[in-house]
């Protein structure tokens, strides 16, 4: 069943063309997700979708008498209403029964006005409805019902939007970047939301992981032509691979042919045939197809960063705290070189206010933070870029810097920097105001590291950005020889780029785990489920931080990253074993799968030896 189509749809601004001629369908239970470069055209699209914005050309049309909901990246709200007075002032009828019940309970002398509200409730099943809708708000941390809108922060609104499109129960959900503003409970919640409703989505976003769980199509706009992938992220970037090598292949023909149609043409023939006229015609089209080019760039830079001294950062008993609330309770850690750390914790724990502590531009109520004197922080926050009147995005970098010092005397200039991360020199003298979202965090990424810091820090710098410009700054990352702290709540990031991570449990406690985002999950769902006071969680973490003392801190990394690896592969042993459930199989692939099983399990029986080793270790001192 045929929902929406998209006919032949253009848009332009002024001499810039955002897209010509695009065409897309969306049917019942599909699950598309929308791929495209920043600037290319996808905010736009889904204004044209939800009505804000009209196309130049071409039409879109939705089957009549479906329900259709949007999730924009600035939802609008009355900031004179609360939460649940927002909810409520849906069109779902059945949110106006909720309500007029809950008014009735309110007035409970009014038997009459109650017995025909609960007899609605009865008569619409709305109980079970109530239920979903304040698990909704719940999951979402918009517990309080009673708060004006007004008050809201900019992500509690952008989750109430959400929880808005969700409750509703529509039959087409279209959404730009649901996970923004989510941290990964409220992400992996999600998920498993979508993985059981029969909701019918399409939607932009650059989380790789829920697109991998999530969808079951993607179509990319790219280089202006739209491509439909029938599969999830990893499906796609296998065909995407396919194609763009098939591309170049007939590229590569292209240019053979245009050489010699070239050299034709050269020769100027005087007989105008009709033949000769259509091979003319036909020029202009090999000339086309020889000369395209990807802008796709690899980073792989050898930068030759300002030097670390022995001495990086270093906290001391910090203490910091907002009246009840406490973000650190006598935190310690001393930074090695090369350390890439990851922060991790549900909103509202502290994050973002550590990461001020640690430049040093908020102060600790206790404690000491010291700063090695080669240290050169390089801060993206979530702030993002002023924009003055007027400027140039060439003219915003240089204000910063002209180039980057590589190796061997070598350098990378500023326009270089922009051109890696996807601005064309054409591109770098655009107006800055012309910009779009994504592209101006992405200019704002580059004013960070055309400085040379020798520390990052990134404060959840994959929002906005597109998944192009992601796997771009994941190679500049993991090409970077200085220490990296990045908060994300992009787990595909997080496993390539850092080593371990902080997390941030709240009230204080922040505990160190050896390993990525994949390896924390595996291990936080390995553990039973134990209701512990904070008391017993300080206890618990000063008993283990007793326990380890006696191993060399190398040897404690290396005893919890052993447990947590144990897991991962007991997983995986676990999953290959139910391969071989499938009837189906050949031999060869049996045969495989074998090979595969036995290399787990030696991997296995080395770590457990290591493991083992280091234990009888801890237990003998």
């Amino acid at each position: 069943m045929n929902y929406l189509t998209v006919e032949n749809i253009s848009k332009s601004y002024g001499e810039h063309v955002l897209f010509e001629d695009i065409s897309f369908s969306v049917h019942k239970d599909q699950k598309i997700a929308f791929v495209a470069k920043n600037g290319t055209g996808k905010t736009s699209i889904l204004n044209i979708l939800s009505g804000d914005d009209q196309a130049d050309s071409g039409n879109v049309i939705y089957r009549k008498d479906i329900k259709v909901s949007f999730l924009s990246q600035d939802p609008k709200f009355d900031s004179a209403l609360t939460v649940e007075e927002t909810i409520f002032a849906s069109d779902n009828p059945i949110l106006k029964v909720i309500s007029n019940y809950e008014k009735s309970l309110l007035n409970p002398d009014d038997t009459d006005a109650y017995q025909a509200a609960f007899e609605a409730m009865e008569r619409h099943q709305a109980w079970d409805f109530e239920t979903l809708y304040k698990q909704i708000l719940f999951k979402l941390k918009l517990e309080n019902l009673d708060q004006k809108v007004s008050v809201l922060s900019g992500g509690q609104k952008k989750r109430l939007a959400l929880a808005n499109a969700l409750i509703n129960k529509p039959d087409l959900l279209i959404l730009d970047e649901p996970t923004n503003h989510l941290d990964l409970e409220m992400i992996e919640w999600l998920e498993a939301f979508f993985a059981k409703e029969n909701i019918t989505l399409f939607m932009v976003t650059h989380d790789r992981y829920f697109l991998e769980r999530v969808c079951n199509e993607i179509i990319e706009l790219d280089e202006g032509q739209m491509y439909s992938y029938k599969g999830n992220y990893s499906y796609y970037l296998e065909k995407r691979e396919a194609r763009i090598e098939r591309e170049a292949v007939e590229t590569g023909k292209a240019k053979q042919l245009f050489k010699k149609e070239l050299d034709w043409m050269r020769r100027q023939p005087k007989a105008r045939t009709t033949k000769s006229k259509s091979r003319i015609d036909d020029f202009a089209d090999i000339k086309h197809r020889a000369h395209q080019r990807r802008n796709d760039h690899q980073v792989q830079l050898e930068l030759n960063m300002e030097r670390l001294g022995s001495k990086i950062l270093e906290f001391h008993k910090v203490g910091k705290a907002f009246k009840d609330k406490v973000i650190l309770n006598g935190f310690d850690y001393t930074f090695k070189k090369g350390e890439r750390v990851g922060i991790i914790g549900k909103n509202g724990t502290g994050k973002t206010t550590f990461l001020n502590i640690l430049t040093q531009t908020a102060q600790p109520d206790a404690g000491k933070v010291v700063k090695g004197e080669t240290v050169k922080f390089g801060y993206y926050t979530q702030s993002g870029i002023t924009i003055k009147p007027e400027q140039k995005v060439i003219d915003v970098i240089r204000e910063f810097g002209d180039y980057i010092p590589l190796k061997k005397g070598r350098q990378i200039s500023a326009q270089q920097l922009l051109e890696r991360f996807l601005f064309s020199r054409k591109k770098q003298y655009d107006f800055v105001e012309k910009l779009s979202g994504g592209e101006r965090k992405r200019l704002y990424l580059c004013t960070v590291l055309i400085q040379n810091p020798n520390f990052l820090i990134l404060d959840e710098p994959t929002n906005d950005l597109d998944i192009v410009t992601l796997n771009v700054l994941e190679s500049f990352l993991l090409d970077f020889p200085g220490c990296i702290i990045v908060v994300s709540h992009d787990r595909y990031f997080m496993d390539k780029v850092v080593d371990h991570l902080f997390v941030f449990r709240g009230e204080g406690v922040i505990e160190d785990f050896p390993g990525n985002y994949t390896d924390y999950r595996v291990y936080e769902d390995s553990q039973p489920v134990i209701s512990t006071t904070t008391e017993d969680k300080k206890d618990s973490k000063s008993k283990q931080q007793n326990e380890a003392a006696k191993l060399s801190y190398n040897e404690e990394k290396e005893l919890k990253n052993i447990e947590s690896k144990l897991n991962s592969l007991a997983y995986d042993k676990k999953e290959l074993e139910n391969k071989f459930n499938n009837p189906d199989l050949t031999q060869d692939q049996i045969n495989k799968l074998s090979e595969d099983l036995q290399k787990i399990i030696d991997t296995m029986d080395e770590k457990e030896a290591r493991w083992f080793e280091l234990s009888a270790k801890l237990e003998g001192e």
